[in-house]
């Protein structure tokens, strides 16, 4: 018995003695491959591991239960008795985690710390494969740190843009349960009841919706203006072309096209509410506005001036309970009250800014109270008035502006292009020239705004801005990419993205009175007409590009030494460039040779036609003293 017994401690201790041999010559080389050569880091400790790794689970087992009798000092055996996963994302990281852990061990005298060690190499099995292969040697702790920083922020650099990022708004309107409604003749909301087209024309299904229907073409230049005859059975459209063209938009056919009297490009058509024949007051860039009636069956029966600014007229407002009675505003800082019936113009107010005057872009009047109305131009503040306190120069009732715009390097070059009122008067959308879109609240202090819309950009031409839907829900821009932004107004996320127009500038935008129907122009020579007919939501490829490009465009804009210029000689230059190529299409070699001589004399005489000339506000506008230049698209 003794002799079987002294065997089997002798077999047990060579047992034990090779093994740890064996562990000290596996820590030993790996040590050794590990500091030797930083070039061979994975090749040596890898075939190491390998070894030990195919070790039997018996052999593990007992390799732990000798090392919990190992002293305390030899930590080793304890180390190496752990099966483990090299690789050369995590093996410095976690090397340097247990020789921490050794010097603790050997200055308390204890190994109760290294039990910690199996969450350790629990942490890193965990590790998904892309965060092992993607990491790099990491020699301390505060290098890992740096690298994951350095990861993130390269990941960063690609990511989309902010505005992108904002939360998108619910689906909040349902085909079947609205019109199982409709059909029982009752309403979601009982105290405050909303039609079911209402509904359906508000919803963010509908604007998802929108796909091209077709497209009007008639007009011989720019699209300037396009507005729908109150009751949204016809349309009417103005042009660089000196015409204005009535639609059958549901059947895309031209009902009338007639010559508008005006000298310079047509900035605004607009039918007036009236009985009889059909009434459009015009405005253009020679100053004057004109009103025409005209019958579809007739043609053009009178037209005659009703009064006239000193420089370009960009927009006109019709007041909702005189439909007589137009405002006009122009260039000369004026605002004009004409009256259909009088054959003079009545002057409402000077706008100035100090001593200048503003050349204005915009005007607009209350949907409630007839006699308030907002202003907006080369400048960055929006203003309002009441007709009964106007007089030559009286302040105005209230004003409207972001710090941020007034506080920018380059503000005195970024002014309002559009000014509007949401369907209440509550609230005011203002776009601003190389800037964002700002909604303000009619009841709030100077130098606040509520919302604020990204991702357009408007810099080469005086864009529009508008509302969608009954209740304003949403807001519609063009952009200098060709492309038409929807925002939903809470939430500002960007909700429609859609292509507009084929020579790159969206500068109208027209939805329809009652119907979630869209008219689009710009530099294109035809009007775009958008209906909810998708089957799906819209892919909005390449937001993201054109986002960063706008961005990019603007930068590289405010740079410049002289913006008005380089916008004024660029628009002219893409309009005649799209001019000649459509032009030598219809026409021969001999005649295309001649337009384009004429069109280069052209270029020389428009480029004092500019704006930008009369930003002064002074009478002495370009465009008075040579009326017959060739109309082009107006540039901001």
């Amino acid at each position: 018995m003794d002799e079987t017994m002294s065997d089997e401690d002798v077999e047990k201790t060579q047992e034990t003695a090779n093994h740890v041999n064996h562990i000290e010559n596996a820590k030993r080389l790996k040590t050794d491959n590990c500091n030797f050569n930083e070039n061979s880091t994975d090749s040596a400790c890898t075939s190491k591991d390998t070894t030990s790794q195919n070790n039997t689970e018996e052999d593990t087992n007992a390799n732990a239960a000798e090392e919990q009798e190992t002293p305390s000092n030899n930590t080793s055996p304890i180390i190496s008795g752990f099966p483990r996963r090299f690789n050369s994302s995590t093996r410095n990281y976690r090397r340097i985690i247990v020789d921490d852990e050794s010097t603790r061990s050997s200055e308390n005298g204890s190994g109760d710390e290294l039990r910690s060690l199996p969450s350790i190499h629990q942490f890193n099995s965990q590790r998904t494969d892309s965060e092992r292969d993607g990491a790099s040697n990491i020699s301390d702790l505060d290098s890992l740190s740096t690298v994951i920083e350095d990861t993130d922020s390269d990941e960063s650099d690609g990511e989309e843009p902010a505005v992108l990022k904002k939360e998108k708004p619910k689906h909040n309107w349902f085909i079947i349960p609205e019109i199982i409604n409709r059909q029982m003749g009752s309403t979601i909301r009982k105290q405050n009841p909303v039609l079911f087209q209402q509904r359906s024309y508000g919803s963010l299904h509908c604007v998802q919706r929108l796909k091209l229907m077709k497209k009007l073409e008639q007009h011989e230049g720019c699209v300037n203006s396009l507005n729908f005859h109150p009751n949204g059975d016809l349309l009417a459209s103005g042009s660089d072309d000196l015409k204005c063209v009535i639609w059958d938009w549901k059947r895309g056919v031209p009902l009338l096209s007639f010559d508008t009297k005006h000298r310079g490009n047509v900035f605004q058509s607009k039918f007036l509410p009236l009985s009889g024949d059909l009434h459009l007051v015009t405005s253009a860039r020679d100053g004057q506005v004109r009103l025409a009636q005209v019958s579809t069956q007739d043609g053009l029966r009178s037209s005659r001036k009703l009064g006239s600014h000193r420089g370009p007229c960009h927009k006109l407002a019709i007041l909702p309970d005189q439909p007589h009675i137009v405002l006009s505003c122009g260039e000369d800082g004026l605002v004009l009250s004409h009256d259909v019936r009088n054959s003079k113009p009545e002057r409402v107010v000077s706008v100035k800014s100090d001593v200048r005057e503003v050349a204005l872009y915009s005007v607009n009047s209350h949907p409630l109270k007839s006699h308030e109305f907002c202003v907006g131009g080369r400048d960055h503040i929006v203003r309002t008035y009441d007709q009964r306190k106007c007089s030559e120069n009286c302040p105005p009732l209230n004003t409207y502006y972001a710090k941020k715009v007034e506080k920018s390097d380059s503000y005195l070059s970024v002014h309002v292009t559009c000014a509007i009122y949401n369907y209440n008067g509550s609230e005011i959308l203002a776009s601003y020239n190389d800037d964002d879109i700002y909604i303000f609240d009619t009841n709030g202090e100077p130098g606040t705004f509520a919302h604020q819309y990204q991702g357009h950009r408007n810099g080469a031409t005086i864009k529009g801005v508008n509302y969608f839907g009954p209740k304003s829900e949403f807001i519609l821009s063009g952009s200098d990419c060709g492309n038409v932004f929807f925002w939903e107004k809470n939430t500002e996320a960007i909700v429609n993205f859609m292509l507009a127009d084929d020579n790159g500038v969206v500068n109208v935008l027209e939805p329809h009175p009652s119907l979630p129907f869209l008219c689009t122009s710009g530099l294109d020579w035809d009007v775009k007409l958008w209906v909810p007919s998708r089957d799906d939501d819209p892919p909005m490829t390449g937001i993201a590009d054109a986002i960063k490009s706008n961005s990019k465009a603007r930068a590289s804009w405010s740079s410049s030494t002289d913006i008005n210029e380089s916008q004024m000689l660029w628009m002219l230059w893409r309009h005649l460039r799209n001019s000649n190529r459509q032009r030598a299409a219809a026409s021969g070699a001999e005649d295309f040779i001649q337009f384009v001589n004429n069109s280069s004399n052209s270029v020389n005489n428009s480029s004092s036609s500019s704006p930008s000339s009369s930003r002064s506000g002074s009478g002495d506008s370009s465009i008075d003293s040579d009326p017959d230049s060739p109309p082009g698209c107006t540039t901001s």
